[in-house]
C-alpha cells in the first residue's frame, strides 16, 4: 500500500540570522522540493508552517512560521520534513522511490521471479536497482531499454535483462 505521506528531507541547519532552515532534499533535487507548497512534520501529522523556499546550491533554505531567528532554527536540526503525494504530479514513467522498494522483479520473456528491490542508488547516467533474494543480491541498471513494465500497484516490475545480470557466477554474496 502506498504511503500517503514521503519523506522529502531533512533540515540540517540554519541559515544566517533570522531563522531560515537549510534543508537536504531526499528527491530529485532542491528544485523539485521548492515546487511543493506544504511540508509537514511527523510522518505527515503535523503541518510544518511553510512560508517560503528557495534554492540555495544543492539545497532547499526554507523559512517556517514562528522561526525567526537563528537560535529557534536549531531546535529543527535534524527533523525529517514529508511532503504529500497529493501535492505532487510525476511525470508519466517517474516513480517515488519508496514505491519501487519492496516490488518483485518478473522476467517479462519467462515469468521468473529474480527477487525484490531493495535499494535505488542513483549514478549519473541512470538509477541502479539492488535485488535481493535471500542472500543473493544483483544491481539492475533502471534503463528503458531494460525495463518493460512498472506496476506499483501490482507489486511487480518486469524486466528484460541482458545475459549475465542474474547469472548465480554474477550474484553477489
Amino acid at each position: 500500500m502506498k504511503k500517503q505521506f514521503l519523506e522529502a528531507g531533512r533540515i540540517v541547519g540554519t541559515h544566517g540570522v533570522r531563522g531560515e532552515l537549510r534543508v537536504e532534499p531526499w528527491c530529485d533535487s532542491a528544485e523539485f522540493l521548492h515546487r511543493v507548497k506544504h511540508l509537514y512534520f511527523d510522518g505527515g501529522k503535523t503541518d510544518a508552517g511553510l512560508v517560503s523556499s528557495r534554492v540555495h546550491k544543492s539545497l532547499l533554505l526554507v523559512t517556517l512560521r514562528g522561526c525567526d531567528s537563528a537560535t529557534k532554527g536549531d531546535l529543527y536540526r535534524g527533523k525529517i520534513l514529508y511532503l504529500d503525494r497529493a501535492d505532487v504530479h510525476l511525470p508519466k514513467g517517474r516513480y517515488f522511490i519508496e514505491d519501487l522498494l519492496g516490488l518483485s522483479v518478473v522476467d517479462d520473456a519467462t515469468g521468473e521471479v529474480y527477487g525484490e528491490i531493495a535499494e535505488v542508488f542513483e549514478t549519473g547516467a541512470n538509477s541502479v536497482y539492488r535485488i535481493r533474494n535471500g542472500e543473493k543480491e544483483y544491481f539492475f541498471p533502471a534503463v528503458d531499454e531494460m525495463i518493460a513494465k512498472t506496476d506499483v500497484d501490482g507489486g511487480e516490475l518486469r524486466v528484460r535483462p541482458i545475459p549475465g545480470i542474474f547469472d548465480e557466477a554474477e550474484a553477489i554474496r
